[in-house]
Order: structure tokens, then C-alpha cells, then sequence
């Protein structure tokens, strides 16, 4: 793989805290576009690995780059270059949609013009006209959702970050979500999402599998279920993480 087709480089990425090693020398590169599957039990290290991936967090030990930055010293430009939604979606419950775009594009570094553009362009690619002027708590899950991902990728980033983004809403709407992440992975955006909807990982182009701190498992999902000789992502799933010692 040349590196002008990778957005994401890791190898060796270690996090120490005390005596406790909670991602232990991961490695792994992410091609530009590519939808990326990063998954694993509560405690395997996920959220603490992509917190370093995101410049948010300081490695232990090892390298890597995101989007061709250094995350050990370039954090602030990763920043600029990535989006972030969580499961709780991170938008303003108190303020109206339009409010919530224009303040996380602010963030991210648009300008007025810039923002006026692309926020109508959001509002008619999702037909929501009518809910720009809604306050976030009165509209809902599924819309909230949609305007969260559009909140995280309206200044076009080289990468996104989606860590369970589709907890706790319902099967069509998660579909729905997903039609957004590959309209977003055919722009050229890179996509990198945790999950723990298995059905799910069947969506993306490669996954990963965390078990205590480690990469255990990492292939195309057909690929994960040759090898395995499983029938479907959960069964790989519960093939790769049976030893677990971390998490349920």
C-alpha cells in the first residue's frame, strides 16, 4: 500500500496507565475512503485507542500518523482534519439545529460563508428545511443522529470518527445512518467506527477485533468468516474474544 493511499498508521501503539496496559502494541493502517470497523468488548481498548488516534490522548509508546499527522506531535492538526461523533451524538439539546452546525463548523475552523453553503446543502440533501429553526431536544432520535453526523462532516474531514454512533436508536433507522457512511466513504472520506451491532460490522470493508488491549483478528468481513469458518460476524466475534479477560 503506498502512503499517499493511507489515512490511518499505526504500529506498536501502546497506553500504559500505571501498571495497567490498556492498548498493547496495535498495529494497523487504514486506506484512504475505506470504512473501518474497530471492534471489541467494553474494556478491550477501543475508546482509549481511538482517543490517541484523535489527538486527544498521549501514547505510552509507539507511532502513528492520521490523516499524514503525527499523533504524538501534531495533535492540533489532526484535529483540524478529523470529525468526531459519539453515541451520545455530542450536539446542544438547548439550542436549534442550525445553531448546533454552525457552532461545531465554527470549531472545526468554516467561515460564515463557508458554513452558510454547506448548511443549506445539509438542510436539502436530508430534506430538513422545516427543522432548521427545531430545538435539537424536540426533534427526533433519527434526525438528531443525522444532524450530529452532518455536524461532524460538514467541514469535509479526511477522517472520520464514529465511536457507536447507531446505540440506542431502531433497526431502519440504523440502516438509514449507514447510507450517510457510504455516501460519505464514496466522497473519499475515511470512516472509522466502533459498534457493537455485529450485524453492522458486515458493512464495513475491514474490521478489527480488540481482545485485552490487542489486535486479534483484522480482514475483510468474509474474510474473518473463512477463517473461522463462522456464519456471521457475531459467531467470529465470539470465536476471536472467548479467552477475554477484559469486558463481557
Amino acid at each position: 500500500m503506498k502512503n499517499n493511499d493511507i489515512a490511518i498508521s499505526v504500529r506498536g501503539l501502546t497506553k500504559r496507565f500505571g501498571s495497567f496496559t490498556a492498548v498493547d502494541g496495535i498495529s494497523f493502517e487504514v486506506r484512504k475512503g475505506e470504512i473501518f470497523g474497530f471492534l471489541g468488548a467494553n474494556g478491550a481498548g477501543k475508546t482509549t485507542a481511538m482517543r490517541m488516534l484523535c489527538g486527544l490522548s498521549y501514547p505510552t509508546s509507539g507511532t502513528g500518523t492520521v490523516a499524514g499527522y503525527d499523533i504524538t506531535r501534531q495533535a492540533e492538526d489532526i484535529k483540524r482534519h478529523i470529525g468526531y461523533m459519539s453515541q451520545k451524538f455530542s450536539l446542544y439539546e438547548e439550542l436549534t439545529v442550525s445553531e448546533n452546525l454552525t457552532l461545531f463548523s465554527t470549531i472545526y475552523g468554516m467561515s460564515d460563508e463557508e458554513i452558510k453553503v454547506k448548511a443549506a446543502e445539509v438542510f436539502r440533501t436530508l430534506g430538513m428545511e422545516n427543522m432548521r429553526n427545531s430545538l435539537v431536544k424536540d426533534i427526533p432520535m433519527g434526525w438528531k443522529q443525522k444532524v450530529a453526523f452532518s455536524a461532524a462532516t460538514m467541514h469535509t474531514p479526511d477522517v472520520v470518527f464514529l465511536d457507536e454512533p447507531t446505540g440506542g436508536v431502531d433497526p431502519v433507522t440504523r440502516r438509514k445512518f449507514w447510507e450517510m457512511i457510504y455516501k460519505a466513504s464514496s466522497e473519499g472520506m475515511t470512516v472509522f467506527v466502533t459498534t457493537h451491532y455485529l450485524d453492522e460490522a458486515e458493512y464495513c470493508n475491514r474490521i478489527s477485533i480488540m481482545v485485552d488491549g490487542r489486535i486479534k483478528a483484522l480482514d475483510s468481513p468474509q474474510g474473518l468468516k473463512k477463517k473461522y469458518g463462522a456464519e456471521n460476524m457475531d459467531e467470529v466475534f465470539r470465536i476471536v474474544a472467548k479467552d477475554a479477560r477484559r469486558g463481557n
